[in-house]
Parts: C-alpha cells; sequence; structure tokens
C-alpha cells in the first residue's frame, strides 16, 4: 500500500483537472445564469458566445506574436484578451439591438426568445468557422508548467510526479479574480444593485427609475465578457475548434441548473459538481486502486465507469435528474 503515490495520482489526473475545468464551466454558467436571471430567457448562443469571444482573442494573439510581443511566462492570450472581450461585447449588444430588443418589445414569451437564440446561435457559429476554420487552433505559450512531474519525483522521492499545468493555475487564479470582481459589482455598485432588483421584480424596478435599456446593455456586456474569459481560458488549457464551444453549451446549461438558474452562487457550485462529476466517471481508477490495495487484490482491469468519449452524458444524466427531482437545484433558483 502506497497512500501518498496514490494521493499524488489522483490530484495529478482527477483533482486539479477537475478543479480547472470546474472553473471554465462556473464561468461560463454565471453569463447563463445572468442572462436568465435579468433577460428572463435561455440563451443557448452563449457557447458560441465564447467561441467568437476566444476566435477574437486568437486572431489578437497570434497579431502579437507576429510583431514579437509576448507576456513573459505567461500565454500571450491574456494581452489580447481585453480586445476579444471589447469585440464581443460589442458583437453581442448590436445582435440584442437587431434581434433580441424587438421582441422584448412585444413581451415575447421566454420560449420564442430561446428559438431566438437557437438562430443567432447558428449564425455566430457560421460566422467562427468561416473565419478561423474548424479545425483544432493551438495558440498557447510562455511556460508550459508550474510545477513539473519531474521535478516533483526529485523533490519528494516519490514514484509518482505531480503536474500542474500553467494554464490550470492561470484558470483558477483567473477565475477566482472574476467571480471576486463581480459578486463586488453586483452587491455594492449601483449599477449592480439596479440589476439584482431588475431580476427580483421588473416593474417595482421600472417605478423605482430604473432605466431597462442600462440594465439590459450591462448585462449583456458581463455575459460577454465571462464568456470570452471562460472560452479563453479553456481554449488555452486544451485546445480551440469551433464545434468543441457548441458541445460545452450542455455542461455549462447543467451546472447553471444543478446549482440553481438565476442564482450566481449556484452556477459556481454547479461548474464544479458537473466537472468533478465527469471526471471522476471516466477517469480510469486502476493505477489508485493499486497502489492502495494488496498486490494479490490489484485490479486487472481499468476500472473506469465510461470512456472519456461519453463525458457529456454525465452532464446530461445529471441535467435530467435534477429537472425531474429539484427543478429549482442546489441553491433554490428560478424553476425552469
Amino acid at each position: 500500500m502506497d497512500i501518498l503515490n496514490a494521493l499524488v495520482v489522483f490530484l495529478n489526473f482527477v483533482f486539479v483537472p477537475g478543479l480547472a475545468y470546474g472553473a471554465q464551466l462556473a464561468l461560463g454558467a454565471l453569463g447563463v445564469t445572468l442572462i436568465y436571471g435579468i433577460l428572463r430567457f435561455s440563451n443557448f448562443a452563449h457557447g458560441d458566445t465564447m467561441a467568437m469571444g476566444t476566435m477574437v482573442t486568437i486572431l489578437f494573439t497570434w497579431w502579437f506574436q507576429s510583431m514579437g510581443i509576448s507576456f513573459g511566462p505567461l500565454p500571450t492570450a491574456l494581452l489580447a484578451l481585453p480586445f476579444g472581450i471589447a469585440i464581443t461585447a460589442a458583437f453581442v449588444l448590436g445582435t440584442d439591438r437587431v434581434v433580441y430588443r424587438f421582441y422584448r418589445k412585444q413581451k415575447a414569451a421566454p420560449t420564442i426568445l430561446v428559438i431566438v437564440s437557437l438562430g443567432v446561435m447558428f449564425v455566430m457559429n457560421g460566422i467562427v468557422r468561416l473565419i478561423i476554420g474548424v479545425g483544432d487552433q493551438e495558440f498557447a505559450d510562455g511556460a508550459r508548467f508550474m510545477v513539473t512531474a519531474a521535478g516533483f519525483k526529485k523533490a519528494t522521492g516519490l514514484d509518482e510526479g505531480l503536474a500542474i499545468k500553467a494554464t490550470q493555475g492561470i484558470t483558477v487564479i483567473t477565475a477566482v479574480l472574476v467571480v471576486a470582481a463581480l459578486f463586488w459589482f453586483l452587491q455594492k455598485t449601483r449599477t449592480g444593485k439596479s440589476m439584482r432588483a431588475f431580476s427580483d421584480n421588473e416593474d417595482l424596478a421600472l417605478l423605482s427609475g430604473i432605466n431597462p435599456d442600462r440594465v439590459v446593455a450591462v448585462t449583456w456586456v458581463i455575459a460577454a465578457a465571462l464568456a470570452t474569459i471562460a472560452g479563453v481560458l479553456y481554449g488555452l488549457d486544451k485546445s480551440f475548434k469551433p464545434f468543441t464551444y457548441f458541445q460545452l453549451l450542455l455542461p455549462i446549461f447543467a451546472a447553471a441548473i444543478v446549482g440553481g438558474l438565476g442564482n450566481p452562487l449556484g452556477a459556481i457550485a454547479g461548474g464544479f459538481v458537473i466537472a468533478f462529476s465527469e471526471v471522476t466517471v471516466t477517469y480510469a481508477w486502476k493505477k489508485v486502486v493499486t497502489y492502495v490495495v494488496p498486490d494479490r487484490m490489484a485490479p486487472d482491469t481499468l476500472l473506469q465507469l465510461l470512456s472519456t468519449d461519453y463525458k457529456f452524458a454525465v452532464s446530461f444524466s445529471i441535467l435530467i435528474l435534477v429537472l425531474l427531482f429539484m427543478p429549482t437545484g442546489l441553491f433554490k433558483g428560478k424553476s425552469v
């Protein structure tokens, strides 16, 4: 039995990847839950908003790299990120003015807005694929690892090495800073309080003199920023492929619904619940178990419940269970 080596394997292949993936899903789910809580519809174009923001950031990253501009050990994409946020925010504000505003004035049912967002999703998906292509795009640079497996083995003398990618550390740190800034904005600023009031009771907020157009515009800008940041962090950690962001829509919505749709705190919790569920169910536990049981009891199989090809099935299953038995989610958000 070797508990320490088993713990290192667990950290290396389950906890650290799950933590980074959970942070990415949490940021994406925050954007979904803000749109639902304030504009009162499920924005199915959110995944492709992530793709568009990431695409713009990649294009600026390549431009900076071609001019020899870098960010030292950090990815150059972090320098390009503000440009990606700005252009994506301008695009979604334009989309709201051209598309969503009409249906909002008509007091269209949320179902109609969901269908409209599907149309917007297909348009955005087409634009992204047309500009950057359909294949994988690598844009990460800078230092690859914060902790290397060889360095960890040398320092500890263990058989297993812990490797933490720089992008994983950047993801977690960035997510903490962004979430802290968002909660400060919603709790302490006048605009943030207006958004919360508008979400709680739209008619009362309007009677109080809150400008609905301003609330809507700020909501779209924040959602675009969250989508771009989440998309760029996901792309740095893995790689960028437009269709992958379309697929991410399922775990992101699952995270938002599991936590409680319309509840920002629930979106964060739901992101980590979905991420660790996917990683735990699709990981092959043979190596961990081999370390913690006697040699005669070492397993012959991989001890993997599902292949990684079916990780989104985990999100879907959790989503169905929550919709059936707890439609308001863990943190009592709005019912779905």
